[in-house]
């Protein structure tokens, strides 16, 4: 474009290099910023960054929430890196809580370091890496486990259930809240 003697490159394809590495080869997190709010579920086979809101659910290779960032849903990641706020269930095989962390929910973890001022209400759950769940994205179409598959029985009922609330989409603790609701008795609907 810039030379006189016309363009050799005319025609030729980029190589097929991931268009998010930089020239050292290292990948771009991708960023969500503070005036940003998503709501649904985020995939990302490497690092996200939130500085704003996201209301669903994500799955990544590494997660970083910024001081001002907010997460409701659960989270599966190899790598987290709490700065600021998460509702909701946590599995990864690295955890870290800074000191301006809000945790709220349950964290699976292989292993986990909180600084102090760092504010968890829930329960910590160191896991084998043979049970850590894959931090991998999902195929676009939500495979249905083996124990749920027809004619199976599970082994813990309550567990199954979160699994099918899962596979459904969305939060299970939300949906099995939600049946729970159905069920008191204030909330039956009188039939004629």
């Amino acid at each position: 474009m810039f030379s006189k003697g016309g363009s050799k490159s005319a025609g030729r394809q980029l190589p097929e290099a991931n268009r998010s590495e930089t020239a050292t080869g290292k990948s771009v997190p991708s960023l969500l910023g503070t005036d940003l709010k998503v709501v649904g579920d985020l995939e990302c086979a490497g690092e996200i960054q939130i500085d704003g809101q996201v209301e669903g659910d994500i799955r990544c290779g590494t997660l970083v929430v910024g001081v001002k960032g907010r997460v409701t849903g659960e989270v599966t990641a190899k790598t987290v890196r709490l700065h600021g706020t998460i509702h909701g269930l946590v599995s990864a095989q690295t955890v870290f809580l800074a000191s301006t962390a809000q945790m709220k929910g349950d964290i699976r973890h292989e292993s986990l370091a909180i600084e102090p001022g760092a504010h968890m209400e829930g329960h910590c759950r160191r896991v084998d890496p043979s049970e850590a769940p894959s931090h991998a994205p999902r195929s676009a179409a939500n495979q249905v486990p083996a124990a749920n598959q027809a004619g199976a029985t599970p082994a813990n009922p309550a567990a199954n259930s979160a699994d099918a609330a899962r596979v459904e989409g969305g939060n299970p603790a939300r949906k099995l809240l939600k049946a729970a609701r159905g069920a008191e008795p204030g909330n039956a609907s009188a039939t004629g």
